[in-house]
């Protein structure tokens, strides 16, 4: 008899662009997620479920064995520092960056910088390597006013097409790291129920290969 398998899947832009990957997995929600309000959601295999909570949270489900996979993007993971998890597959889904950023042609700061951002924990591991101390703001959304009202000198934000950004008088200054959507694993789930998820990573990971292999034909 298969055990329960639980997949945690972040909300939003990541989680439109998982359901077809999961569809060539052979993973289908037993009803349309998109127009639901439930949390929870049966599939076409009796033994996984699916549960559709907030990306900061996927890797605290998974690490504490709330659900045995999640998905979500290499920023949360970066911030929540990822412990307890294996990141066995790389989706190459919701690609963005993670960028430092300032106003247009902003001058160098004199004495201690104050950087705005969510991430807190990446914001001071990168200053901190670039030997800069840094006065830290958490703010959770709407990062470009925080240099506009004068309440920081820096953002540390997510950066798609940029487009916010300059309407904001704002430019991308630093690349800290590349974001896409990853499959974690809870280290606990990987060794109790190797034989049902390894089969699913093969699976995601053909998936992902087909269409890079489509997206360069």
């Amino acid at each position: 008899m298969k055990q329960q398998l639980t997949i945690a899947l972040s909300k939003g832009r990541i989680l439109k662009e998982t359901l077809p990957l999961l569809a060539e997995a052979d993973i289908v929600p037993a009803e349309d997620i998109h127009s639901s309000r439930k949390l929870i959601f049966d599939t076409n295999h009796d033994n996984i479920k699916l549960v559709v909570i907030r990306a900061t949270d996927v890797p605290t489900y998974v690490e504490y064995g709330g659900a045995d996979m999640g998905i979500a993007g290499k920023d949360v993971l970066l911030e929540h520092g990822a412990a307890g998890l294996y990141e066995p597959l790389d989706l190459e889904i919701s690609k963005c960056k993670l960028m430092v950023a300032g106003p247009k042609d902003a001058k160098p700061v004199e004495g201690r910088m104050k950087v705005a951002s969510k991430f807190v924990n990446v914001t001071r591991d990168y200053f901190a390597k670039q030997g800069c101390q840094v006065d830290i703001i958490k703010l959770y959304g709407a990062m470009e006013l925080a240099p506009l009202m004068g309440l920081a000198d820096r953002i540390v934000d997510i950066v798609d097409t940029g487009n916010t950004l300059r309407a904001n008088g704002l430019e991308p200054m630093e690349e800290i790291a590349d974001i896409s959507s990853r499959l974690v694993v809870g280290q606990p789930s990987m060794k109790m129920k190797y034989r049902q998820i390894q089969p699913i990573l093969d699976k995601l990971a053909a998936a992902v290969a087909r269409r890079e292999a489509e997206a360069e034909a």
